[in-house]
């Protein structure tokens, strides 16, 4: 029998908020995905530059330093492979849209249940 070798799926999660990180961070661990938290889009640089490519972002939209659907391109074109999944509470047709011509691969409105990040993690292809 050939040995199977095990990937550990990582997911950067930004959000300012705390309590949201680690709410997400347990769902995302009963996957099996393994994450780290950036509270603003300064920290997720900082993280994503050293050497840090996240299978699975996580990114709301208000943040304290900018809007996290101004940094869907930075993320795609940095991250080609990383799939991103917006989530927000302000979930709202027109910043669907706008996410989506960015280049986010799903949105998720707050607040958001198990089921529907395990759900995102098999239609974005992770699960």
């Amino acid at each position: 029998m050939p040995n199977k070798i095990l990937t550990t799926l990582e997911a950067l999660i930004i959000d300012d908020e705390t309590d949201i990180c680690y709410l997400l961070s347990n769902i995302l661990k009963q996957k099996k995905v393994h994450s780290i938290f950036a509270g603003s889009l300064s920290e997720a640089d900082a993280i994503l530059h050293a050497e840090f490519s996240p299978h699975f972002i996580f990114l709301d939209n208000y943040l304290p330093d900018g809007l996290g659907i101004s940094y869907i391109r930075t993320l795609k074109k940095k991250y080609p492979a990383s799939k991103i999944v917006m989530i927000t509470a302000h979930d709202n047709t027109s910043d669907r849209q706008k996410a989506k011509q960015e280049g986010v691969d799903f949105f998720i409105g707050k607040p958001f249940s198990r089921n529907l990040i395990f759900k995102t993690l098999e239609e974005v292809g992770g699960q």
